[in-house]
């Protein structure tokens, strides 16, 4: 969420194109990614740099060698952000329009990869020497401001403000999943160098980018020092699907900043018969969107004989089911109407990952949680594919805080039930003896059955009644009667002070 000075230097940037001509938001959301791309590679090159001296590896910079810019050819390191932003404007607008828009489109050597395929058209459209200059400038200035922020995605925050400005605009704005709530969600599902991943919506990554950071946290060594595994984490590890191609781009940009090389990023409807993945993949995490219904012949066949319905936020968990591996593992946010929905098709969907999967967790947030976009309540599914059934205890968490206010201002707050729902998820033997009035608890699989399949946790959860003693009626009234009486007695005072 971006709030206070943040915002107000990114308005000031978002200023500076409109001053210069720049006024088509989506144009505008294109330049401004690419720049921040440009600035990261200086980092990211810096930072792979530090790593091989750390692992005791080899690592060639991507900016080695020699580029021809105009007439003249120049040496990589002057394609750095770091170096060209202090030379002046004229020089610098050659170097970037004639040097780095080129280089970066010819960075990845994979014709075929989604960063190739999504920055093949990238164009440079800043019109002035001078725009270009004040622009740095202003991205400087944004990026100072980040370091000095103790979040660890603030760019994803950026990206958000961004697309909303698209969205204000009259455009399809997307909103990406807040990204605490996209790390508890990794955290369930604790990533291990060997998974294949996938989000099938993924916009710009986020879900992708925070799985990469987790490995590069808990299994940096296991993943580096070993060929095999690098290849993988770089290569075969990461895929994601989406239907615009703005956000492809970004995605694309946001993992190779993120430092995944070639991330399986494609343009492709998750939904339809477009998409034949089946059994191909080890852990999928989603927020889906729920547009409401689609026609039937637009939707994947095999997914309508699993669930015959419009609605996209149960037609997306028949597909994560058909998607899995056996053993797989999906953790997805719904809205709470697929948790307790009385139609066949809700409870087709719920019977299906109950009956014939193993149904591990349902997780309750609250309302406010995509506040200020959205209001809506919604869940987390936590569910594991094995096509024979499974589910024994579902345990149940109601998240009452986040660590942050549940208004349109999403101020930080002290109360979070984050640290416990990962603690206590990954220590379910523990809770066998929690009782339905704590915020978490298990529920077995044929008290859910005897419910119709109901998974909203106000069917379970039990509220624990303190017995209140009020005065009897008699006495309040008697103590109406004598404030009564104070307040006359006040006001024929008040009048003889008036009258004198």
């Amino acid at each position: 969420m971006i709030t206070g000075e943040l915002k107000n230097k990114i308005d000031g940037l978002w200023d500076i194109f409109a001053a210069g001509g720049l006024t088509n938001p989506l144009d505008v959301i294109e330049q401004i990614t690419y720049l921040m791309f440009i600035r990261d590679l200086d980092d990211v090159d810096n930072i792979k740099s530090k790593e091989s001296l750390m692992l005791g590896t080899n690592y060639n910079s991507m900016f080695e060698g020699g580029y021809q810019v105009g007439d003249k050819k120049i040496d990589g390191s002057q394609l750095k952000w770091s170096s060209f932003r202090d030379i002046p404007a004229a020089n610098m607008y050659e170097i970037v329009q004639l040097g780095v828009f080129p280089f970066i489109k010819t960075l990845h050597e994979d014709k075929n990869s989604a960063y190739s395929k999504y920055m093949d058209d990238a164009i440079f459209k800043i019109p002035t020497p001078q725009l270009l200059s004040k622009i740095v400038d202003s991205l400087d200035g944004i990026y100072e401001f980040i370091n000095k922020d103790f979040k660890k995605d603030t760019k994803g925050d950026i990206y958000e403000y961004l697309l909303s400005k698209i969205s204000a605009a009259g455009r399809n704005g997307q909103f990406r999943t807040p990204r605490h709530i996209i790390r508890m969600m990794v955290e369930l599902m604790a990533p291990k160098p060997q998974d294949v991943i996938c989000d099938p919506a993924c916009g710009t990554s986020g879900f992708l980018v925070s799985a990469g950071e987790y490995l590069k946290e808990n299994y940096l060594e296991e993943i580096f020092m070993y060929a095999a595994n690098k290849k993988h984490y770089n290569n075969d590890m990461f895929h994601g699907y989406d239907m615009d191609r703005t956000m492809l781009r970004i995605g694309a940009m946001n993992m190779m900043t993120h430092g995944i090389e070639n991330p399986c990023i494609e343009y492709k409807d998750s939904l339809s018969d477009q998409n034949i993945d089946t059994n191909k993949y080890s852990i999928i995490l989603a927020n889906p969107p729920f547009k409401g219904s689609l026609d039937y012949d637009i939707v994947s066949t095999d997914l309508l004989k699993v669930t015959k319905t419009k609605k996209t936020e149960l037609l997306f968990l028949t597909l994560f089911l058909r998607m899995l591996k056996i053993g797989g593992r999906c953790a997805s946010i719904v809205p709470d109407g697929v948790l307790f929905g009385s139609s066949n098709a809700h409870k087709d969907i719920r019977k299906e990952i109950i009956d014939n999967n193993r149904l591990e967790a349902v997780i309750s947030m609250p309302s406010g949680v995509f506040k200020p976009y959205a209001g809506v309540s919604t869940g987390i599914l936590i569910f594991t594919k094995t096509g024979h059934g499974g589910t024994d205890k579902v345990w149940f968490y109601d998240m009452e805080a986040d660590g942050y206010s549940l208004d349109d201002k999403r101020t930080q707050i002290e109360d979070n039930d984050i640290p416990d729902i990962i603690k206590r998820f990954h220590n379910l033997d523990k809770e066998t003896e929690r009782k339905r009035t704590d915020k978490s608890f298990l529920v077995n699989k044929q008290e859910i059955i005897d419910n119709n399949y109901d998974l909203s946790i106000n069917k379970y959860k039990e509220v624990e009644y303190i017995a209140e003693k009020y005065p009897h009626p008699t006495e309040i009234i008697k103590e109406i009667l004598e404030m009564e009486e104070q307040i006359t007695k006040g006001l024929k005072e008040l009048e003889g002070l008036l009258n004198d």
